[in-house]
């Protein structure tokens, strides 16, 4: 496959690429292989395995077989990457949790950090890069299924997603939370308390904004659904995504996008300003704190 034009290589630059690049520079790292030497060793200009991993470009499933060869890429690594490079890019593509959680997604974690705006919606719990680490432990195993060392490992991962809330260049990040989902106790009351008064604080932050959607306000079809609306730094296109139990699905079609646009709008008129927010919060924690079981934190919560 020739190189194409810079500006032509930058408009069919897509979320399924940029998850392909990236998957190919981190078996590079695996490999602890310099670019330069593995472009070289193969016949390669250093620009054409530059725009892979950056994903600009694609190639040839013989090119990629090759790279991964040159890289000693595992099975597991050659199979996910060989099944990504063959997914048409139809705007939309699925990603499953493998039994784990959404955290896991290279796909997701990619984009996040690059972010510059980030805008979601949850109308029943507490957004995974807003939640508590007791919060979390109680979400990610409700039933108690997990083995506890797996537990440990999801909880975990979310907890370092977070991270990139407070990273040098995080994106500019407003969370829509319905007043039902502080109502909805997860775990003991000493652990929505907590979740509560971290919500208040976090809104002392300042490229984050969490706001309430009170059951008070008028109701909306845009109240239905969850979903997180990310925009880049141009020409790189807005992507949306939404969860279900055992997948996350990815969109970046131009007519979905416009409608979560909508939705970020209707959801905007909806909401309590950052102050109002802040005050339902500190409520919701005082209505925990008065509660009998306060203090029953439970072994796995405290």
């Amino acid at each position: 496959m020739e190189d194409l034009g810079e500006d032509h290589l930058a408009r069919i630059t897509t979320a399924r690429t940029r998850e392909l690049g990236h998957e190919l520079h981190l078996a590079r790292k695996r490999a602890n292989l310099k670019a330069t030497t593995v472009a070289e060793e193969l016949g390669w200009s250093p620009g054409k395995l530059s725009k892979l991993e950056r994903g600009w470009r694609q190639t040839s499933d013989w090119d990629y077989g090759t790279l991964l060869g040159k890289l000693g890429a595992d099975p597991q690594t050659r199979a996910r990457i060989h099944r990504i490079a063959s997914e048409p890019d139809i705007g939309h593509f699925i990603r499953t949790f493998d039994g784990r959680l959404p955290d896991s997604l290279l796909c997701l974690s990619i984009h996040e950090r690059s972010a510059l705006t980030l805008c979601s919606y949850e109308p029943i719990l507490i957004h995974g890069l807003l939640q508590t680490e007791a919060y979390a432990r109680a979400v990610i195993n409700p039933d108690g299924t997990y083995p506890a060392d797996e537990h440990d490992l999801m909880v975990t991962a979310r907890m370092q997603r977070q991270e990139v809330l407070g990273a040098p260049g995080s994106p500019e990040a407003v969370f829509y939370i319905h007043e039902a989902a502080l109502g909805n106790k997860i775990g003991s009351n000493q652990v929505m308390h907590d979740q509560m008064m971290r919500l208040a604080f976090m809104c002392e932050w300042a490229r984050l904004s969490p706001r309430v959607i009170p059951r008070s306000g008028r109701g909306s079809a845009h109240l239905a659904t969850g979903f997180c609306l990310m925009t880049f730094a141009k020409p790189v296109r807005p992507v949306a995504h939404s969860d279900m139990d055992f997948a996350t699905i990815f969109t970046e079609e131009e007519k979905s996008i416009e409608l979560y646009q909508r939705k970020r709008m209707a959801l905007a008129s909806l909401a309590l300003n950052a102050e109002q927010s802040r005050l339902m919060f500190a409520r919701w924690a005082d209505v925990y704190d008065r509660r009998e079981d306060r203090d029953d934190r439970g072994p796995d919560l405290a």
